[in-house]
């Protein structure tokens, strides 16, 4: 049975970090509302209580029964250590001093477990607009730094402990070790959530589920429906039915490259060539949500005609990852707002009648590349960049035409070309170009140019749930900028994108 952490989330921007850093512990964890709270079975072997934008002091704050939660081990941190202090007793008081950023650790029970191996002066991560101002009498005081008392404690006679600091941000130089501390030797966590783990277990589980039926799978070059695909074929062979459609939105020459380098891999794929199809359903849609589900329209429409010419197919295999879940379920029980619409299209199921596969659905981004090199999936399948479902037509601003798809797809070839040729490609998370719906002036030659631009895109991250841009060489842009204005006709300018998310978003629609 695979042991396992519950991490209640009570909104905090920081809990899927927590669930990284777990991962990363080789324990599996899930996350779960905190007003969503799974039976808790056997192979629970701890609890994680997350911070929260909310106070605790808040009439509306999210309100949880600490009662369930006596049998196992638990660590709250920030809001969960506020929350179990205040309903046991204690007082949690609007902090006299800003608490946000680093601090340092002048108190440390180094004779408690959960502080192992943490040195005196050790630099933590602060956030919070309120501080545990009293502890109650059984609670024992663990940790301190100069502005913050109650930096940690431990519940006396129990395996409870509350943090006011974030283990799981970089910044807290120890926190690693503390949440090992935490899951081994609290928790007892045997540390073997493993990739070569995963995919011994996941294959035994598809073989079970999916017996002789038929599966359909929508390849699209990337990581995910890769390692998707090479699971199910491992687990259910020629049964498996990739469909991999050229939507005419690809880069240059990938629909062909795709389909060849899939070829050794063995897989039963089948190429649709709907370029037109898609192409003149955005004729004249400006709008990036519009474009977006004329996009999903069309794909559903021709997926579903192909997918059905497999005989007795059963079953829709998607390549949904672990923050495709957690973002669909927010904490307040409502839909989470919609910044844009998902291309791993929910109707998908509903429309074609199919039961759904979702093989790599409690993995992160990272778990998955891991995951495929475990397989002996090549490195330019696993380390592809992150290319957006509707492709480029969200990064050409405006109408999409066949004529900008061409530009676009030159200009992002030389741009992606130099950075493998230099080196940086691997160093860098996504990177695009970007048709911009302008025209400036320019001098070519003796005569006066009037034409487009292109915008540069490159984002280092670890997820794409938070991106910092990319300080690219200097030389490298300037080779890459005037390779693209002297080849690729229709350009005249290029520029580069230094924003972060937030608040900007990686992709421009």
């Amino acid at each position: 049975m695979l042991e396992k952490i519950i991490i209640l989330d009570f909104g905090s921007q920081y809990t899927q970090l927590i669930a990284r850093r777990v991962r990363e512990l080789n324990v599996y964890c899930e996350i779960h509302p905190f007003n969503k709270i799974p039976e808790l079975s056997t192979d629970v072997k701890g609890i994680i209580l997350s911070g929260s934008p909310y106070s605790v002091r808040q009439e509306d704050a999210p309100q949880v029964d600490l009662g369930q939660f006596t049998n196992y081990p638990t660590l709250a941190v920030c809001y969960g250590a506020q929350y179990i202090a205040q309903h046991s007793g204690g007082e949690v008081q609007p902090s006299s001093t800003r608490e946000y950023g680093r601090a340092n650790l002048n108190f440390v029970a180094t004779d408690n477990k959960l502080l192992k191996n943490i040195a005196l002066d050790s630099q933590v991560w602060m956030s919070h607009g309120d501080t545990i101002t009293k502890v109650p009498e059984h609670f024992e005081l663990i940790a301190s730094t100069d502005s913050v008392k109650v930096a940690a404690y431990q519940v006396k006679g129990s395996e409870t402990y509350g943090i006011q600091f974030h283990p799981e941000v970089t910044h807290s130089i120890d926190g690693k070790q503390l949440l090992e501390n935490f899951l081994v030797d609290i928790c007892g966590c045997k540390q073997e959530w493993t990739p070569y783990a995963f995919v011994e277990t996941t294959i035994a589980e598809l073989k079970a589920q999916l017996g002789d039926d038929k599966v359909v799978l929508g390849l699209s070059g990337g990581v995910d429906s890769s390692v998707a695909a090479v699971l199910l074929h491992k687990a259910i062979g020629a049964n498996l039915h990739c469909i991999f459609v050229d939507n005419g939105l690809l880069r240059k020459d990938e629909y062909a490259a795709v389909l060849e380098q899939y070829k050794h891999l063995g897989l039963n794929i089948k190429g649709v060539d709907a370029k037109e199809r898609f192409l003149s359903q955005l004729a004249g849609v400006t709008d990036p949500e519009l474009k977006r589900k004329a996009i999903g329209r069309v794909f559903i429409e021709v997926f579903d005609t192909e997918a059905h010419l497999v005989e007795d197919v059963k079953w829709l295999a998607q390549g949904t990852i672990y923050p495709d879940i957690i973002e669909s379920v927010s904490v307040n029980g409502g839909p989470s707002a919609t910044i844009k619409s998902h291309h791993n299209v929910g109707g998908l199921p509903d429309f074609m009648k199919l039961k759904v596969v979702e093989p790599l659905k409690t993995l992160f981004k990272d778990e998955v590349r891991r995951v495929g090199t475990s397989l002996g999936l090549e490195h330019f399948i696993i380390g592809r960049h992150p290319f957006p479902g509707p492709g480029l037509a969200i990064r050409i601003l405006g109408e999409v035409t066949a004529e900008k798809v061409a530009i676009l797809q030159e200009a992002d070839a030389i741009y992606i070309n130099n950075l493998k040729e230099a080196g940086l490609y691997d160093k860098v998370w996504q990177a695009g170009a970007i048709f911009l719906p302008v025209q400036s002036v320019g001098v070519m030659g003796d005569e006066r140019t009037y034409e487009n631009a292109i915008a540069l895109r490159a984002v280092e991250s670890v997820d794409g749930m938070t991106a910092d841009w990319c300080h690219l060489p200097y030389p490298v842009l300037a080779k890459i900028s005037n390779e693209i204005i002297n080849k690729v006709k229709g350009i005249n300018r290029v520029v580069y994108d230094i924003s972060s998310k937030p608040p900007a978003t990686i992709e421009w629609e």
